[in-house]
């Protein structure tokens, strides 16, 4: 049972993920392991999204943080309470949107880099959620970007290999040991 992230260079990040039965799904152990997966997001101070390979588990399920889907809040603004994360089994993209755009990209699995990928600016994804109901999801921007990043988590390819351009982090980690420092 993983209890961190998994890191690159880890075979099962390069696996295609299986589907999840339908038998499965409400399972103890489909549970335990979302759960398992939030507890680990949760962590991440940064990190809007997993997918279950980056836990060891090669199945066809990612999960996006609530987070995710509040809008900055502008100067003056009080800020939204979070949704709750959104679970997704065996999600497909059904539709893709011609506009393409470059977006700055980290993840979890790749620490202290971000890059800068091409992708699409709108994606819809088809899923089944935690009951095992189906659902579609209209994403653009942020929302669109990670659920195309997460489905190529369960195809076995990371970011990295689709980057323009990769750059190590170096702020990035300087401001996580300035809060580090600060929660002390």
């Amino acid at each position: 049972m993983q209890d961190h992230i998994v890191q690159i260079g880890d075979p099962i990040l390069k696996e295609v993920a299986k589907p999840v039965s339908k038998k499965d799904i409400g399972s103890r152990k489909l549970n335990s392991i979302i759960k398992r997966m939030k507890a680990l997001l949760h962590k991440e101070e940064f990190g809007v999204a997993i997918a279950a390979p980056q836990i060891g588990e090669s199945i066809r399920l990612f999960i996006i943080a609530g987070k995710a889907f509040v809008p900055a809040a502008k100067k003056g603004e009080e800020e939204q309470a979070p949704p709750a994360d959104k679970v997704f089994i065996n999600p497909t993209l059904e539709r893709l949107s011609r506009a393409k755009k470059e977006m700055s990209e980290g993840c979890l699995s790749v620490r202290n880099q971000y890059g800068s990928v091409v992708r699409h600016q709108k994606a819809t994804i088809h899923a089944l959620n935690e009951k095992g109901e189906a659902f579609m999801y209209h994403g653009s921007g942020l929302i669109g970007h990670i659920f195309q990043h997460e489905v190529d988590h369960l195809e076995g390819i990371l970011y990295v290999e689709k980057a323009v351009s990769i750059e190590k982090d170096e702020g990035f980690k300087k401001l996580k040991e300035k809060r580090r420092k600060g929660a002390e």
